[in-house]
């Protein structure tokens, strides 16, 4: 099949959106003919020299910027969603023309990984997919009060522009013309169906390469390590870290670690946290790391401790699991739906005080268990190998743009009984 995708954010060795846009367009080139919008100014060059190392024929870019405003990605926050949603109107006219070139089959929204902003590929004349999108979750109110009156305002305005983008008669149509909407969590997935979305399935957008998963595979657990625990990702309130070190305060385990891999602007809050429970003995914040450091840091703790409030994805968790690291999360979005009872424990999130009783029983178990530990880490392994391989993910993804082809052109024919009548006869 000739498949047009759309990714905004696409570039190989990188994490978050840009991963998600390349190893969704990289492995399904393994099955289809792929064609990818995207823009020169992120990764052109990175993407040429993969491409020129590693080539995949059946891969092919388009790449174009918007002419007046090309770098305008790279200001604040709210500069990069205005150029975003004008790069999505550009990417309609260049991907008709496209189409009257090539004649696609299909068309599929691949980044970003939101779901209130449009896609206007819907606008084409072939089946639509959008997805996987997320950002429909949001921090329980319960939470709140932990939250500085500026964190506050963060989080109401997040769910204000959120609400107001879902009213977008564009974001809408996109919703509603998709034959197949993919989002994130259940969350996501409620807010797309409210819409109008028809057909939705709940799939993560992140997954781990083959050989990503080979290399955490070599992290050697033993049962007699140092228990230590650890937490990886930008230091922002939403993330929870305060929950963690809570409820690490309150299991009362005073031979073993914390560990913080991260920075951001709430680390002298949660330092000052950990004085103020008296364990800042115990605990390690370290900075920002390279990848393959985080990683080995991640072999040698006993359990991630991934207490986010609103996580669409949750790289890190996938990379624990492979790695045969227990992960300790709350009930809520992407977490939720990668770990399960047998690679780890999901906390109910009703209330900060109830979650940090049921972390802190996480904790315990987990350093008075070394079997649970052995049996979840392999179980991680196991989950991310048949689940979450980008190759499986990739087949799977292939495998569903034939069906909806058939069941396309079985509509057609149905629409047009006369074709069939002619056909009879």
């Amino acid at each position: 099949m000739k498949i047009l995708m759309s990714a905004y954010s696409c570039e190989p060795g990188k994490g978050s959106e840009r991963s998600v846009g390349w190893n969704v367009v990289r492995t399904v080139a393994k099955h289809h003919q792929v064609w990818v919008l995207t823009r020169p100014d992120e990764g052109k060059e990175v993407i040429e020299a993969e491409l020129a190392r590693h080539p995949i024929p059946n891969l092919n870019f388009v790449y174009f910027t918007l002419p007046i405003w090309g770098g305008g990605w790279k200001w604040k926050f709210g500069a990069m969603q205005l150029h975003y949603y004008l790069w999505q109107i550009q990417a309609y006219f260049v991907a008709r023309r496209l189409h009257r070139q090539i004649d696609f089959d299909l068309s599929h929204h691949v980044t970003f990984v939101t779901y209130s902003r449009p896609s206007f590929l819907f606008l084409l004349p072939i089946p639509f997919i959008w997805g996987s999108v997320g950002g429909g979750e949001f921090a329980p109110k319960s939470f709140w009060k932990d939250f500085s009156f500026k964190n506050k305002i963060h989080e109401t305005v997040r769910r204000f522009a959120c609400q107001v983008f879902e009213f977008d008669p564009f974001t809408r149509l996109t919703a509603q013309r998709s034959v197949l909407a993919k989002a994130t969590t259940k969350d996501t997935a409620a807010r797309v169906r409210k819409m109008g979305a028809r057909n939705v399935e709940i799939e993560p957008a992140i997954g781990l390469l083959r050989e990503e998963i080979a290399l955490l595979a070599k992290c050697n657990r033993s049962s007699h390590s140092p228990v230590r625990f650890i937490s990886i990702g930008r230091l922002l309130h939403w993330k929870g870290f305060h929950l963690g070190l809570r409820a690490f305060a309150q299991a009362n385990l005073p031979d073993a670690e914390y560990w913080i891999v991260g920075d951001g602007p709430e680390r002298k809050k949660l330092q000052s946290l950990a004085d103020d429970l008296c364990i800042a003995h115990q605990v390690k914040f370290w900075n920002n790391l390279p990848r393959e450091e985080t990683l080995n840091k991640l072999g040698e703790c006993t359990a991630l401790v991934h207490p986010s409030l609103h996580d669409s994805g949750g790289f890190v968790c996938l990379e624990a699991m492979a790695a045969g690291c227990p992960v300790i999360c709350l009930d809520l979005g992407g977490p939720a739906l990668q770990v399960t009872q047998q690679t780890g424990f999901k906390v109910p999130a009703h209330t900060p005080e109830q979650a940090v009783q049921d972390l802190c029983e996480a904790i315990v178990r987990l350093t008075k268990d070394s079997d649970l530990r052995l049996r979840m880490g392999e179980a991680g392994r196991r989950r991310v190998s048949e689940v979450f391989d980008w190759e499986v993910k990739a087949s799977h993804l292939a495998q569903q743009y034939q069906d909806i082809s058939i069941q396309q052109q079985l509509f057609k024919l149905r629409d047009t009984p006369e074709l069939i009548s002619s056909k009879s006869k």
